[in-house]
């Protein structure tokens, strides 16, 4: 019996709204137990075809699982080393730059000067002020610090949640009473997120082994944090390709001259244009499935509810958002919204029996 029966539709709006509202606010609060968990949750997916694999070679459950937390573990620490090393690394030599970077800060004020422009230089060194960067630097290895603090943890849940892969789609089939339609449903749920995650695994893979021989080849300070950078961010839909250039380009200007700058900047472009534009949607096939609005719409919105982790992780999440929502039919208007867009009907095409279908 639907309990708001009784209310008028403002009402009942109303309602559903403040319980939005309140779940949003308990995540929210919860986002450090949460973002972890969601963290061991799609490593979790991303290694169960690894653990199937060796499973249908006939390898024992507790070897491949022994073979998978190995790899974790020793993905995780030499990541962890190399990480806090090159930081480590760069804030012990920015100081170093500070004289290429006051030429070049005057070289900048002579040429927006004569352009008319006055007040460049005190803009420039409040703006770039290599204090600033030794600050951030800082703050980037308390980050990675508390990250990998963590790392014990989600390692514990992925193995548990390892464990219980094989008998977990059972299990909410039994306990949630699904039909043969919602079961077809959570195995597309399953299947895009995990063939999302494995694809995007490569080509970050990629990414940051082409960015590591373009800036090695270059001669370019700081090479494998810069290739590090490129991996993480290249989860990052949208504004990640932005992101990972950014630092190498500078890096490259204050260590070379112009015409390296310029051939890091150029490479970095056709790196993510090859791979983030060409290989990564042919292996997608169909691609996402979601709008490029509500793409960068879900990196604000899960960035805001769970920090970083919400936003490497959010076109997973809205993908199993939008079909849980398309669940439901009243709930299915805003999956559409979401979608990518709609084919444009022939300019003679009778529409009405396209809508007549949907529905």
């Amino acid at each position: 019996m639907d309990v708001t029966t009784g209310f008028s539709p403002i009402a009942r709006v109303l309602i559903v709204m403040a319980a939005i509202a309140i779940l949003l606010i308990f995540l929210r609060l919860a986002a450090p137990i949460i973002a972890p968990l969601l963290l061991a949750v799609f490593i979790a997916i991303v290694a169960t075809p690894l653990l199937r694999w060796m499973r249908r070679r006939g390898l024992p459950k507790w070897f491949a699982l022994a073979v998978i937390v190995l790899v974790l573990l020793d993905v995780g620490s030499i990541f962890a080393l190399v990480t806090t090393g090159a930081l480590e690394g760069l804030r012990e030599s920015l100081p170093g730059y500070r004289e290429r970077f006051t030429l070049l800060a005057q070289q900048a004020e002579y040429w927006l000067e004569s352009s008319g422009i006055t007040g460049s230089y005190e803009a420039l060194s409040d703006v770039f002020n290599p204090a600033n960067a030794i600050i951030l630097v800082r703050a980037a290895l308390s980050s990675v610090s508390g990250a990998f603090a963590n790392g014990f943890l989600i390692l514990l849940a992925v193995i548990f949640m390892l464990l219980e892969a094989p008998d977990l789609k059972t299990k909410v089939k039994k306990a949630f009473h699904f039909t043969k339609e919602s079961d077809a449903r959570l195995l597309r749920a399953s299947s895009a997120v995990n063939r999302y995650l494995l694809i995007k695994t490569l080509t970050s893979l990629a990414t940051a082994l082409c960015v590591w021989v373009l800036l090695w080849s270059l001669g370019i300070d700081f090479a494998i944090l810069w290739t590090i950078l490129a991996f993480v961010l290249n989860f990052v839909p949208i504004v990640g390709a932005i992101l990972m250039t950014i630092p190498a380009v500078l890096m490259a200007l204050l260590q070379t001259d112009l015409q390296t700058t310029l051939l890091v900047g150029v490479g970095y472009i056709v790196i993510n244009t090859v791979i983030g534009n060409i290989l990564e949607p042919r292996f997608m096939g169909r691609g996402l499935g979601i709008s490029a609005l509500a793409v960068f719409l879900s990196i604000l919105f899960w960035g805001w509810l769970l920090g970083t982790v919400g936003v490497f992780l959010s076109v997973p999440l809205t993908m199993a958002l939008m079909i849980a929502l398309d669940a439901s039919p009243t709930t299915r208007p805003i999956a559409v919204l979401l979608g990518p867009s709609l084919p444009k009907p022939l300019p003679n095409e009778d529409t009405s029996s396209v809508d007549a279908t949907a529905d």
